[in-house]
């Protein structure tokens, strides 16, 4: 399964690791993601979506949560 938010969008993305010498080997930065369930107040179904740290700020401050 991809590490993607199912909010934002977030995704894995890449970069480099430097060393003292600033020699370059690749890398991988993860998002910060979560398993939150979230229950729909019209059909009263759960959802279990995967979501970022600032996934869960957004359906917060939107009132989802």
């Amino acid at each position: 399964m991809s590490r993607v938010c199912d909010v934002t969008g977030k995704r894995t993305s890449t970069g480099n690791n430097r060393s003292k010498s600033l020699r370059a080997t690749k890398r991988k930065f993860y998002p910060n993601l979560f398993y939150k369930n979230i229950k729909d107040p019209v059909t009263g179904l759960t959802y279990r979506i995967r979501v970022s740290a600032k996934g869960l700020k957004t359906l917060k401050k939107k009132g989802i949560l």
